[in-house]
This record gives C-alpha cells, structure tokens and sequence, in this order.
C-alpha cells in the first residue's frame, strides 16, 4: 500500500481536475467536479429532505395523540374525503416514508455525502477526490431517488406503506394494499438510485484516503473522522451490493411476475398472488445483511467527528486513539454477523437465535471502549462549552441511553416481547436521531466556517441545542414505557384497544414534545441561512485545531491548499511541550531541540 501519491496532483499550478481553469456557472456550481462543491450540494439536499421526514413524522405524531380529529392548518387541504381527518391508510404511507425519507435521503448522505466529499480531501491533505467525474455523478444519481419518492405519493395507491423494511409479500404483491401499487415499485427504484449514488462514493472514498494521502500522512496519522469514513466506505462496498441485487429481485416480483418472494398458494383479495414457489423470509435475510451494517453506516463517522470536536474543545489529545480505531472496525466486523436479531420473531432454529443473541451483545464490548475513550478524552480537560461540544457531548450521552436499550433487544426473550412496540422506536431514535443527527449538528456547527468562511450565531446555536436536548428526550424516552406497557408501534388507532386507553395523555405528550422540538429546528434554520450571508467572518484556524483542513484558506479554493502541506504528526498534539500555543497543527515542522512529547496514540 503506498503511503501517498498526493505529488501526483500539481498544487503550484493547475490542478490535475481541472483546478485553476475559468469554469461556467454549470460547472461551476451545478455539475462541479469539486468535491468541495458536491459536498455542500448534499448538505443542502439533506437539510430539505430534513425537513420533509421532520413534517412527516410530526403527522405520525399528531394521529397518535389525537386520533380521528382534524390534520391542524392542512388537514381539509390534504384529506378532504376524510374531512381532514388522516385516513389508516395514509397513516402507514406516513411512517413508512418517514422512515424512507430519515434513513435514505437524510442520515447516509448527509454524513457521508456532505460531511464525506467535504472533508476527506482537505483532512488527508489531497486537492480532490480521485474520481472527481464518479463524484459528480454520486450526486445526481440521487435525484432520480428523490424524483421517485415525491412522485410516489402522487401515484394511485399513493406512497409506499410496507415500511421501510418493506416486507413481502405485502410490498411484492401490487394488489396486497393501497400502498402496494404504483408507490412501492416507485419505492424500489428510488432505493436502487440510492445505492448506486453510495456505491460510488464507497469506490471513491477508499482510493481517496488509500492513494492520495498528503506526504508523511501514514494511516495511523487520521483524524477520526477520516477513519469513520473509511470503515463506512468499506461496510457499504461489502453490504450495498446485496441490498440492490434483492431490490432488484422484488421488483421483478412486481412487475415481470417471477416468485423470489411470493409463497405458494398465496391467495390476495380472492386472487392467486402470482407465480409463488418463494421465500418471504429470504428477503428479511438478505434485506437485513444489508440493514443492520447500514446502521453503523449511520453511526460511524459521526463517532469520528464526535472525536475530533471533543478534543478540539477538551485541549486534550484523544484517549486511546489507537484503542478507538480498532474498536470501530470491531463494530463494522461484528456487524456483519448479526443480522438476524432482526429476526428472533420469524420462527428461527433456537441454536441460530441463540448464536445471534450473543455476538449481538458483543457489540457492548468495542462500544463500551469508545465511550470511555470519550470519557477519558475530556477527563482533566479544559472544555470549551462551544455549540458543536454541546452536540458532540449530548451524542456520547445518547448513544449510551440507546446502547443501554439495544441490549434488550439482543436479549431473544425480552425481544419477543417488546418487538413490535414503542421501545424499538425509543431506541432507534435515540440511536439515529440523539445520536447521529446530535453529531450532524455538532459537525455542521465546527466546519460551518471552514465551508462558508463564517461562524454561526453561538447564542442561537447553544439555544438551538438546549431546546433540541430538552424536546428530543421528552419526546423520545417516555416510548421506553410505552413500549414497556406493550404499547404497538404502526397502528392508525392503538386506543381502539381498550388496553391501551390510559396511555394516550402520554401520547399527548409526547407529541407536544415534539412539536417543540420541530420548532427549535426553525432556529437553526434562520441561524444556518442568516450566518451564510452575514455570519462574522473567521480566519483559517478559528478553533485552534491540529488536523490539515484548518490550514487551508476559509473557504478553500481549487485545490484546497496553498502548497502541499507536509504531516509531521498526527492530529490530536494539544498542550504539547514541544508548542508554543496549546494545539500543534499536523504540517508545523518540529523545532529542533524541543522536548518531545510521547505521540497521543
């Protein structure tokens, strides 16, 4: 493996892609080879998709504290058959494409999307990706996903309603349910697009950090970040493949009439369903072998950033840096091998379960090591309470509150009782919105002038944060109770069992809690578009941070660096000895006669 081949890129003239000619406004801004560029084309995409997945989940909620009454403000514009009232068969298309929506179009691309093409050139000390053309088309091959999506709910049947796990036979059969015409077979070729745009960004994001290292940047010289984006390049190489190929065969399901997923005999509406002769449960395997890596694709370089903002903040070296990257691949590893606690309710062998059940609650051990890496990184430190430390500190306590619960659903006894309520959506949540989206605000807060030359507002955004922390949790942990009192997830009308009456006030409010959480979302949105245009301007290095993005110019141009910027170490040196100031940037060379300082390894 070679250590880097960044000399290959001219940085004292013009740049191998293309840097340092005139480019038209296409080019320049719409079909830009700039990694730079593609980066923020996906930030911007993702924070629209943010707010379609918020206003549908918003509605999932409004139905559950208050069933069978008037949709608020575009209930009679919406449901006017209904009498504005949200039909059962719409509530299913709501959560179903929440979930879509959250998972496909706003927690993968946003990280490795945005955050990916953004910061893996300028963090290595490359001037681009390698494939700049493949980058380029990462992004637009996501449009045709969002084509489908939006066209579905406009199709007849109206959108997908199988959830996002779209189980068969109920998404194979077209004549299973409303949601399973038109919608789902717009569904399925959405979430092809989507794999392929990830396929290619995998493709580039590993040559990228394996070739086009700046010189003296060995691998255990990456940022966290870095690494995060590596081991995710590397899961969705591996997992994507399969969730595309069994996308592929339920479509044919669908339209050519062949039988992967349709069980013999199956009888749908008094007619036969089709050719029959499949397995339902093939497609939970194979779906799942895809899904639940996916979930640290959703997790992971936010581990990372979370780790490069924490020592930024704390003015300490990272805790344990090897001891955490090692712990990330054991999570990709182990991920690989526990799909089916996904299906400790289809009627598994007890042995197979069982083998499942314990490598799921070996996951506990590498993610027990980084939390208390994180513990040990800001142990002793002198934290700056900044916006982005606020989120990076509040992901570590959420991704523990949702680590604590997911091992209640390794264990097989407690999973078949608590599967299909509210304690999974608790759980999830905790772990993709406390967590990742926790860290995506964090991120988007520290790199915000390193992408737009300007800080955000620290007032608005640490109000931004407390709302957020206050809402999310009285939104999101009373469903551990639900869940606990059996309370179903993805039914219209729950209270229609009488079991369940007492518990819709804690519905209520819940979805007030959320309603306040959806509001403090406006404040970062006016935060984020004010502080584009008139946001203070920042220098280089307003953080003091020692990774290589923060030598380049706010924003960077063509190019990304003045020079090819040499590493001398990694990028976790603060309060070193060998330092005037209390951080000691990768590219600084060595003074000689210094005392040295033991590497933060």
């Amino acid at each position: 493996m070679s250590t880097t081949v960044a000399g290959s890129h001219d940085f004292e003239g013009a740049h191998a892609h293309g840097h340092g000619h005139a480019a038209g406004f296409l080019r320049t801004y719409v079909f830009s080879l700039d990694h730079k560029v593609i980066g923020i084309q996906f930030l911007f995409s993702t924070l629209l998709w943010f707010v379609v997945g918020g206003l549908l989940a918003l509605a999932v909620r409004w139905q559950l504290a208050w069933p069978w009454s008037d949709m608020p403000v575009v209930g009679r514009m919406l449901f006017a058959h209904e009498g504005g009232q949200i039909a059962p068969e719409f509530y299913t298309m709501l959560f179903t494409m929440h979930a879509t929506v959250m998972i496909f179009f706003v927690i993968i691309p946003v990280l490795a999307g945005a955050f990916g093409n953004f910061l893996i050139p300028l963090m290595i000390g490359a001037d681009d990706m390698a494939f700049p053309t493949l980058n380029m088309l990462s992004y637009w091959f996501m449009w045709p996903a969002f084509i489908c999506m939006t066209a579905s709910f406009f199709v007849t049947g109206g959108a997908a309603a199988a959830g996002w796990t779209s189980y068969p036979p109920l998404s194979s059969v077209p004549a299973a349910a409303p949601g399973s015409e038109a919608g789902q077979t717009l569904w399925l070729l959405g979430l092809t697009f989507v794999g392929v745009s990830s396929m290619m960004g995998s493709v580039n994001y590993m040559t990228t950090i394996i070739q086009m290292r700046a010189p003296g940047m060995t691998m255990f010289r990456l940022p966290m970040t870095i690494w995060g984006m590596f081991i995710t390049a590397l899961l969705q190489a591996f997992a994507l493949p399969v969730l595309t190929a069994v996308g592929f065969m339920q479509l044919m399901d669908r339209t050519l009439g062949t039988g992967f997923f349709i069980p013999e005999f199956l009888i749908v509406n008094n007619t036969p369903a089709g050719a029959g002769g499949g397995q339902p449960l093939l497609w939970q395997h194979l779906f799942w072998f895809y899904s639940h890596p996916a979930v640290y694709i959703m997790i992971l370089p936010a581990m990372g950033m979370v780790s490069d903002i924490m020592t930024t903040f704390a003015r300490k070296p990272l805790f344990g840096y090897k001891p955490m990257i090692y712990s990330i691949a054991g999570i990709a590893g182990l991920g690989f091998i526990v799909w089916g606690h996904h299906m400790f309710m289809s009627g598994m062998n007890p042995a197979l379960g069982m083998t499942f059940m314990v490598s799921t609650m070996m996951i506990a051990l590498p993610s027990a090591i980084k939390v208390f890496n994180w513990l040990g990184t800001i142990w002793g430190g002198k934290i700056e309470y900044t916006t982005s430390m606020l989120f990076a500190l509040s992901f570590v306590a959420m991704f523990i509150i949702g680590g604590l619960s997911g091992i209640f659903m390794a264990a097989t006894p407690v999973d078949i009782f608590i599967h299909d309520t509210y304690f999974i959506v608790a759980h999830i949540h905790y772990v993709l919105f406390g967590g990742t989206a926790f860290g995506v605000f964090g991120g988007i807060y520290y790199w915000f002038p390193k992408m737009f030359g300007r800080t955000m507002n620290e007032f608005w955004g640490k109000v931004h944060f407390f709302l957020s922390f206050i809402f999310f949790n009285g939104t999101f942990f009373p469903m551990h109770i639900l869940g606990a009192g059996g309370f179903p997830r993805r039914l219209a009308d729950p209270y229609h069992y009488e079991a369940f009456a007492h518990l819709q006030p804690m519905n209520q409010f819940i979805t007030i809690c959320a309603l306040g959480m959806g509001a403090a979302q406006l404040i970062f949105a006016a935060n984020f578009i004010y502080s584009l245009f008139f946001g203070p301007k920042c220098g280089r290095n307003p953080w003091h941070a020692n990774s290589l993005e923060w030598i380049a110019p706010s924003p960077p141009g063509h190019g990304n660096f003045d020079a090819q910027p040499i590493v001398y170490r990694g990028p976790y040196e603060y309060n070193s000895p060998e330092s005037d100031e209390d951080y000691y940037p990768q590219n600084v060379p060595p003074k000689p006669g210094a005392p040295k300082q033991k590497p933060a390894h």
